[in-house]
């Protein structure tokens, strides 16, 4: 029976990203514990050089580690564990049980206003055979409407291109955007977190508290049982 793993790290998993000034062995430390705290194999372990846009990129075990240029990687081969890697940035995981395809989004401001999540959808559906009302999406901890401030320009910018109910002055809801964005694509089951990566006491790392912060992580994969 097919079955799908899938996890958000903390703070006490340490930082897991590679590009935040962090000692690379204490990256890799952190990695390795995790691979077995979840039970995949960590040199399968694919993740994202994320830049902030909507390139979705559809990975094998041919492909290599480090994905770069993207902010979405989707798959359909068992035991390839996917990571992408935030700190204020939603983390959202998709997953088809029906035809066992999975992938992990890094929806930031920028790739939200590109709809990186439509985008991520739309290629399981088409290269995959999806349908929209068999994908399940979680979006994990990250900064709230409560706490995602944005200059005025901006907050018009957002309420003009997405609608007013997403602006309250000048903070943003983009939660909000993204379960638009895939109910738009028929995408129903949808589960938000509503943690605070900012103003929570819940421990995950916030960019936004700390320029010099670490990363935490959603984790998706296929297995067999």
């Amino acid at each position: 029976m097919l079955k799908i793993m899938k996890t958000f790290t903390n703070t006490h998993d340490g930082n897991l990203a590679f590009h935040v000034g962090d000692d690379p062995l204490n990256v890799e430390k952190n990695r390795k514990i995790i691979a077995r705290k979840y039970n995949y194999d960590g040199d399968k372990l694919r993740y994202m050089e994320q830049v902030h846009g909507n390139t979705v990129q559809i990975v094998t075990s041919t492909s290599p580690l480090l994905i770069e240029s993207c902010d979405g990687i989707i798959t359909n081969e068992k035991n390839l564990p996917l990571m992408v890697m935030v700190a204020d940035c939603i983390p959202i995981l998709l997953w088809d049980e029906i035809q066992g395809v999975i992938a992990a989004v890094h929806a930031g401001r920028n790739s939200t206003f590109q709809e990186i999540v439509q985008e991520t959808v739309g290629k399981m559906i088409d290269t995959f055979a999806c349908k929209s009302e068999n994908i399940h999406a979680q979006l994990g901890p990250s900064i709230q409407k409560c706490c995602y401030e944005v200059s005025s320009e901006l907050a018009t910018i957002v309420a003009n291109s997405f609608g007013v109910e997403f602006v309250n002055n000048r903070l943003i809801d983009l939660q909000g955007i993204n379960k638009k964005q895939l109910l738009d694509l028929g995408v129903n089951h949808v589960e938000i977190s509503e943690i605070c990566t900012k103003c929570s006491s819940a421990p995950y790392f916030s960019y936004r508290l700390d320029k010099h912060t670490g990363r935490f992580a959603g984790l998706i994969m296929l297995h067999e049982s």
